[in-house]
């Protein structure tokens, strides 16, 4: 039996109290200060809650002693920024199933901190630290210019270009009280800003921040019982490619992304001209225009000239990312549960750059470089 869109239901949704520098909470302090906020949205105590999600370091059996929750179901599963896309559809198919009733996904991450994080360099025996490390490549910043390099060759997509993503990014912060980043940026700002890794420039690239986010879903059925205003889950879809970015089908189109994408607009039953709000996880400023082609808002090398002409800037046709995104809100390494906080904010009217008439929102998220990825179709409308 599939799951019908609709049938499932967001009921809690906050970010952590603070985003930022926060040098004095651990990342499991981050979860929980998170996960107390949605339950305080949602009306809940943890005794209420039978299912946790989560990714790692922080496992589900921690964040479940640490908040006092016994659960009947548990997902830890990890594939970097967008496991929480994951955890939203595989939360929807546990109540669907029966497994639980009520689940929380959270998310804590001492990005810049580094308050019990994680490690950073790869581990020398993966196929990463084995294949990729030796040349030279120390992370991200490093590691995503190698299809991005093809993808500008193939398409003739100019520096000014690329900018424009993070001028766009920047318009949309300026109206929101918490991003990092408000102060109005020119192409020839970042431009001229300071050279990471070519092809990319500091103002391309995520921030660097500590803070974290929580979900709590159950059945539409129960959502009436809630304060909160339902977020409708319409569809879903997710898939992985490979670890290794040199190792892409094709540098200048993610397979994962042509897979989860698709998925959760079929299973949502809706068309791109439905959608009145999108969230493409921005580490980099490249990652929009891969997801406006690869989930089919335009043709192959035509983003670049999408964003130009400004129609994902406020008040165009295509509102995208507009709570800032990874370049200028928030980035704590794992953007993807912030992309669904602001696609929560954006159905229930409570952004703080809110869209006028948003009916049906999609966040798009990435994992690694362009290892996995996942989409989420939500709606205040039950079909």
């Amino acid at each position: 039996m599939t799951i019908k869109p609709g049938e499932i239901a967001i009921v809690g949704a906050a970010e952590t109290t603070k985003l930022g520098a926060i040098p004095d909470m651990a990342q499991i302090m981050l979860h929980a200060d998170a996960a107390l906020n949605a339950m305080a949205d949602a009306g809940l105590k943890p005794s209420d809650i039978d299912g946790v999600a989560c990714v790692g370091p922080m496992m589900p059996q921690q964040i479940a002693h640490y908040l006092g929750i016994t659960p009947r179901w548990v997902d830890g599963t990890g594939v970097g920024g967008c496991s929480f896309m994951l955890h939203v559809r595989h939360a929807a198919a546990a109540i669907h199933a029966g497994y639980a009733k009520t689940i929380l996904i959270t998310h804590g991450e001492s990005g810049k901190s580094r308050v019990n994080a994680t490690p950073r360099p790869p581990e020398p025996q993966s196929l990463n630290g084995q294949f990729e490390a030796p040349f030279g490549p120390m992370g991200p910043p490093t590691l995503f210019p190698i299809p991005v390099l093809r993808y500008m060759k193939k398409y003739g997509v100019t520096h000014e270009q690329m900018a424009m993503v993070a001028v766009v990014q920047r318009e949309w912060a300026a109206k929101n009280p918490r991003a990092a980043f408000k102060d109005p940026i020119t192409v020839a700002d970042v431009l001229n800003s300071k050279m990471i890794a070519y092809p990319f420039r500091l103002l391309q690239c995520c921030l660097v921040t500590d803070g974290g986010g929580a979900l709590i879903l159950t059945s539409s059925d129960r959502a009436k019982d809630f304060p909160t205003k339902p977020c409708y889950i319409l569809g879903s879809g997710e898939s992985v490619e490979t670890t290794m970015v040199s190792q892409m089908e094709d540098f200048t189109s993610s397979r994962a992304f042509r897979v989860a994408g698709p998925e959760a607009f079929r299973m949502a039953g809706i068309k791109h001209s439905d959608v009145d709000h999108l969230m493409i996880y921005d580490a980099f400023a490249h990652l929009p225009m891969y997801g406006l082609e690869d989930l089919g808002f335009v043709g192959r090398g035509e983003a670049k000239d999408f964003i130009w002409e400004g129609n994902t800037r406020p008040g165009a046709k295509l509102p995208l990312n507009t709570n800032g995104g990874g370049l200028s809100y928030t980035h704590t390494g794992m953007y993807g549960m912030f992309a669904l906080q602001e696609s929560v904010r954006q159905v229930r009217g409570t952004a703080p750059a809110q869209v006028p008439d948003v009916t049906i929102s999609v966040a798009h998220g990435v994992g690694g470089m362009f290892s996995a990825s996942g989409t989420v179709v939500l709606s205040n409308q039950r079909p």
